[in-house]
């Protein structure tokens, strides 16, 4: 063992030597520090780069910025969600829609000539809420977990006779309106309330359409997001001060 480690140095020796000889000690030594700083050089400026990108969507002075478009060129683009955890997500959003009289009327009593119109709403309600990224460009294809569409009657007592600033169609009798409630959920790296808000709406939309025949007089509105829960901004609740929707169910 003692004469093999005597021969590997002496080769190592020899080695040093005649690379010495060639091109000189020093030159040797100045080779390996640059090569050391040109390989510091390139790590520095790839963490950079880096540290640039990840932070790239927040601006200099720390005020939001949208997220679905580039700050500097304003092309659009659906957001990365691929390395966001997934979490349960839930959101409820609401709309509501006003009637004249006489459609508020033969809908208390299920008398549209179109069919059961609270029902076929409902449905069509949870259909939409599940086609959200088909019809908002930049939405996400979820897996939901859960959707629910609920509609209310409700005689509005607190509004005038008319619907829209305009004289209710159909004979004086009293308008009301049709609250609506959707609810969604996931278990998704990103937020079902669009789902939910296109569901409060097209419900109300159908509403419309399948009583448009007796009382086109109706105005949709009050379409928001109540809660959401989940992901890295948690739960948020829409702040009800002055917004309490008043009335007496059916």
């Amino acid at each position: 063992m003692p004469n093999r480690i005597h021969r590997l140095v002496t080769h190592s020796m020899a080695t040093r030597n005649a690379l010495s000889s060639c091109l000189g000690w020093s030159s040797i030594t100045s080779l390996a520090r640059s090569t050391t700083a040109t390989a510091h050089n390139f790590h520095s400026s790839a963490s950079t780069t880096q540290s640039s990108s990840s932070s790239s969507k927040d601006s200099d002075d720390g005020t939001p910025q949208l997220t679905h478009t580039d700050p500097e060129t304003g092309k659009a683009s659906m957001v990365s969600v691929t390395d966001k955890a997934p979490t349960h997500r839930t959101a409820l959003a609401v709309s509501s829609i006003w009637l004249p009289g006489v459609a508020f009327d033969l809908l208390k009593r299920n008398g549209h000539k179109k069919g059961d119109v609270l029902t076929v709403a409902q449905i069509a309600g949870i259909q939409a809420a599940k086609q959200t990224s088909n019809l908002i460009p930049l939405c996400h294809p979820l897996l939901l977990t859960h959707v629910s569409v609920d509609l209310k009657l409700v005689e509005d007592e607190t509004s005038s006779p008319t619907v829209g600033g305009r004289s209710q169609e159909g004979g004086g009798l009293r308008g009301g309106r049709v609250d609506i409630e959707s609810r969604v959920a996931c278990m998704g790296n990103t937020g079902v309330e669009m789902e939910a808000l296109t569901g409060a709406t097209v419900a109300a939309l159908t509403v419309f359409d399948m009583c448009k025949a007796v009382g086109k007089d109706m105005v949709i509105g009050e379409v928001k997001v109540m809660e959401k829960t989940g992901g890295k901004s948690g739960t948020y609740k829409h702040n009800q001060q002055g917004s309490e929707r008043q009335g007496r169910g059916i």
